[in-house]
């Protein structure tokens, strides 16, 4: 599990610090809001410089929005629980995603004369669990995992159950996964398989750390699968067609970028977001249009796993039909059920 603070960072930002200016004092209560709603706790050396970053990353995001009324850009930013944090430290410490060659496994054909309905929200029609909370671990893949496997479950039973994404990080080390530095959701799929189950949030709850040793048992199983399905890389019009045709749908994204880390609200359109540099998991709950048939308009609903603290109460809109917009649709899958 990569550490709160890295080592060399801590070297670079105290030579910032004594190289920067002093903080300002007009944004002390600012401050002092700032750390006590989301419980910061810091070391007499360490406060310095997390003030000085927390500035900085103040003043980025009072330009942006700015800019955003002026219609430079068509999504707002919000200062969050990562508002002390760099840009890198916070790339390397919540964005654990692994992107490797996939394993063969079946691929998506949409339904015969199927057409996809204009706007989908699975979250009306009862397939999606309250957002959650990875904290301090790179296990954004295995919150991935559990939501389109309940997506699934319920799909199947009409029931919504909790899955465990402990469960996961603590047992999928044999099928590729590595626990709090990342993983595939494929291979967090396919553990399912080979264990035959997997626990109920309630039954196996989240700790946030990967040095325990598995605890699954067969008697607390949740849910199964049989296997996965993947999209075909990059066709956004097939990523559609399956979140219509079946439910919500694992993917992974570039999130790798300080737009992403304060994104508060509106369709995310990042200019430097890759196709193929992805790094955070994510599951694509739906998709809809402020104006149809409009480029820039339309937009997947994307739930985190950053806690509804992060964002639009936990959800980001990125934009659809616009090449493929952060790699929305290059590593798409759902698990078999």
């Amino acid at each position: 599990m990569t550490p709160y603070i890295l080592a060399a960072g801590i070297c670079l930002c105290l030579t910032t610090v004594l190289a920067a200016p002093a903080t300002d004092p007009a944004l002390d209560q600012h401050w002092v809001l700032f750390t006590n709603y989301y419980s910061k706790a810091y070391g007499v050396k360490e406060a310095g410089w997390r003030r000085m970053v927390w500035e900085k990353n103040l003043k980025m995001i009072e330009m942006h929005n700015m800019e955003s009324s002026m219609g430079k850009h068509s999504y707002k930013l919000g200062m969050n629980q990562f508002g002390d944090m760099t840009t890198e430290e916070f790339r390397q410490l919540m964005n654990g995603y692994k992107h490797k060659p996939k394993k063969s496994a079946s691929t998506f054909m949409p339904p015969l004369n199927f057409e996809a309905k204009k706007t989908v929200d699975w979250r009306k029609e009862g397939y999606v669990t309250p957002v959650k909370d990875q904290g301090q671990c790179g296990s954004c893949w295995a919150f991935s995992s559990t939501g389109a496997l309940e997506g699934q479950h319920f799909r199947k039973t009409g029931k919504l159950v909790s899955l465990s994404e402990q469960n996961l990080v603590d047992c999928s080390k044999p099928e590729g996964n590595e626990g709090c530095n990342g993983g595939l959701m494929d291979q967090a799929f396919q553990y399912v398989v080979d264990s035959h189950g997997i626990d109920s949030e309630e039954s196996y709850p989240y700790i946030g750390k990967d040095d325990q040793d598995c605890k699954f048992s067969l008697e607390d199983a949740a849910a199964n699968d049989t296997g996965f399905t993947d999209v075909e890389s990059g066709n956004e019009k097939d990523l559609m067609k399956a979140v219509a045709s079946v439910g919500p749908v694992s993917v992974a994204i570039d999130a790798g970028h300080q737009s992403f880390q304060f994104y508060q609200s509106g369709i995310y359109f990042e200019p430097e977001c890759s196709s193929s540099e992805l790094d955070h998991g994510v599951l694509v709950v739906g998709y809809g249009f402020e104006k149809e048939d409009v480029d820039g308009k339309k937009y997947w609903i994307v739930k985190n796993s950053w806690s509804e603290k992060w964002g639009d109460q936990g959800y980001i809109k990125i934009a659809k039909d616009r090449k493929n917009h952060c790699g929305i649709a290059t590593a798409a899958s759902y698990p078999l059920v």
